[in-house]
């Protein structure tokens, strides 16, 4: 199965979080904190969103920083994604 999306829907996977901190204390699972950075897995086609041209700026393999709270959790053949819009994204990592 493929996920496809649609408008200025883009498709992530979420970077693994860190299990240790930088000064060595291993987090316990519930208390690790969700990562903000994601690979950029399908990106919509863009077009016209609200009545305004959408220009699609990320593409697939980027690895982006997205807002915090954003976005739909989707789980597909045991892999987990996040679907956003591309308005949720706040950088592209380079």
């Amino acid at each position: 199965m493929k996920l496809v999306p649609l408008a200025d829907r883009v498709v992530l996977k979420q970077l693994v979080a860190e299990e240790t901190t930088k000064s060595g204390i291993v987090l316990p699972g519930q208390n690790k904190e969700k990562p903000q950075q994601a690979e950029v897995v399908a990106v919509g086609p863009g077009g016209v969103v609200d009545g305004k041209e959408v220009k699609m700026e990320v593409k697939v393999g980027d690895q982006v920083i997205y807002s915090k709270y954003a976005g739909t959790d989707v789980k597909i053949e045991e892999e987990e994604y996040i679907i956003v819009k591309q308005s949720d994204i706040l950088a592209v990592i380079q």
